[in-house]
């Protein structure tokens, strides 16, 4: 679990295929990885990963073709800069509020402007993530916790800071960039529940090959 409180921004150093999948190698920048183990969590851009090497300046993680296929990782590449957050110990201060790591989709920038010292962010989430987006509930992108200013069918609004743009990778944001979204988890395990029976009925999803060859991560 974390916060959505980043505490550093990294950058990829190497996207590596690797039987099918990806692994790729985080440098880390300012993050303290003293208390860091093999096996731990470390949130990149709001993804959950896991460190399955640690060199010193930073970690190598795994990346599966479900993480792939569901969130903006298909888009970084080396030297792309990342949000990082380490997962919450019990004495963590609780500054956003919880978060996952599992996104639920990608959304786009379609719109910024500046508002006072702040700027104001517009994004259009997934159609089917719409529901779940609420007037001053919260949200994360690219795992940064936020809270929404308006919602205007599947698009949202976000006025962000001055300390959060210096904090973070937004003031690298441009309208077109696509975002991981991760929905407040109340609102998805309620949704959850009000299906009743229905919840233990299958349902389809798609990770082809031909979607990892298309975007370089498989040769054909």
């Amino acid at each position: 679990m974390f916060t959505g409180i980043i505490e550093a921004i990294g950058s990829i150093r190497a996207l590596t295929p690797k039987g099918g999948d990806v692994r790729v190698y985080v440098e880390t920048g300012k993050l303290d990885l003293a208390d860091v183990k093999l096996g731990d969590s470390i949130a990149v851009n709001g993804v959950c990963l896991t460190a399955v090497e640690l060199p010193g300046d930073g970690f190598w993680a795994d990346v599966s073709r479900e993480t792939l296929a569901h969130t903006a990782f298909i888009s970084l590449k080396a030297g792309s800069k990342v949000n990082l957050e380490k997962a919450l110990t019990p004495t963590s201060r609780l500054g956003g509020h919880l978060v996952s790591g599992h996104v639920d989709g990608v959304g786009e920038i379609i719109a910024m402007a500046e508002n006072a010292r702040a700027w104001q962010f517009t994004i259009r989430a997934p159609r089917e993530l719409a529901k779940y987006i609420a007037h001053k509930g919260s949200i994360t992108v690219d795992g940064t916790s936020l809270t929404v200013n308006s919602v205007n069918g599947a698009e949202f609004e976000l006025t962000i800071v001055p300390h959060t743009l210096a904090e973070t990778i937004m003031l690298d944001y441009l309208p077109g960039r696509q975002v991981n979204l991760e929905v407040d988890l109340l609102a998805r395990y309620l949704e959850r529940l009000l299906l009743g029976d229905k919840a233990a009925e299958p349902k389809a999803s798609g990770m082809t090959e031909s979607f990892l060859a298309e975007h370089g991560y498989m040769k054909n």
